[in-house]
């Protein structure tokens, strides 16, 4: 059933997006190395271009060293319209073991059992690359799911105790009730998936209508595998956070268009809060208080 869960995500990948989007993606992935563009998030699911859209950029070369992925920001004019890209930038070899589950990270397995398109790839090989890491992910986040959900239950409950699980292992901003959202606008990949990716990870289960019921014989060794990850998730985040702040390229241009977005105060850009935007972070708190005011 592996072939038949490559089959899903491959038809997945090929999600209809703007012009736009794939243009954008085309200068994302100008340099050599980049092998595929996954374009993923709200933006994806609404069609809209308005706020950030989001990427991540995978590319060949050496292991990354320390933490990963390096994230930057981008502005692009095109016709009048500004469009804003927030761009992740990892190894293709990295994103899969990751979503192998081999790696004590959670963040791309749980995101891209969700939905993401392939905007951009080099070749087949890329392709056939993507691919298998994100039905990869399935299988491990459908795994995790079959330990953390109920002994029986539709896909929406197993999916539903995952999320909730993978949130709050995580730094997260989104209030409590997303996994809802997530659940309502995909409930028809969710339902079909599941049983692929149970199938293709060698996760036994009766079928009763829509209720299911998987054989998880090695209940507490998934469990235990998923306590060290969320122990380890928090600390990890924060870890990343921090390396943001020193290495996020366009971070100035990106916290500006936040501030603005937010608070309806324009900031300029000058060259030495683009130089030093951690640094210039106190004066422009201050001119958004005092234009507030």
């Amino acid at each position: 059933m592996i072939d038949a869960l490559d089959a899903y995500v491959a038809a997945a990948l090929d999600a209809g997006v703007r012009i736009e989007v794939r243009d954008l993606a085309e200068m994302l992935a100008a340099e050599p190395s980049v092998q595929a563009v996954l374009f993923y998030g709200s933006n994806l699911r609404t069609g809209s271009l308005d706020g950030v859209l989001d990427f991540y950029v995978l590319t060949a070369g050496p292991p990354e060293r320390g933490l990963w992925p390096t994230v930057s920001y981008r502005e692009v004019t095109r016709d009048g319209v500004t469009l804003r890209a927030k761009i992740a930038t990892m190894r293709l070899a990295t994103f899969r073991a990751a979503a192998s589950g081999d790696l004590i990270d959670t963040t791309i397995w749980t995101r891209f059992v969700q939905p993401a398109a392939l905007v951009w790839q080099r070749d087949d090989e890329a392709r056939a690359g993507v691919v298998q890491a994100i039905a990869a992910a399935a299988v491990t986040a459908a795994r995790f799911a079959a330990a953390l959900g109920p002994a029986r239950g539709t896909a929406a409950d197993y999916w539903r105790a995952l999320f909730r699980q993978t949130y709050a292992a995580e730094l997260r901003v989104e209030k409590s009730g997303r996994e809802e959202q997530i659940l309502d606008h995909g409930a028809g990949r969710y339902q079909a998936i599941l049983p692929l990716a149970w199938q293709a990870g060698g996760i036994a289960f009766d079928r009763d209508g829509d209720i299911l019921t998987p054989d998880v014989s090695d209940r507490a060794r998934i469990l235990a595998r998923w306590h060290r990850r969320r122990r380890a998730g928090k600390p990890l985040n924060i870890a990343r956070l921090v390396r943001a702040a020193f290495t996020f390229d366009g971070a100035a241009a990106y916290g500006l268009w936040k501030v603005e977005r937010h608070t309806g105060v324009k900031v300029a850009l000058t060259p030495w809060r683009e130089r030093h935007p951690i640094l210039s972070a106190p004066a422009v708190f201050w001119q958004v208080w005092r234009s507030r005011r």
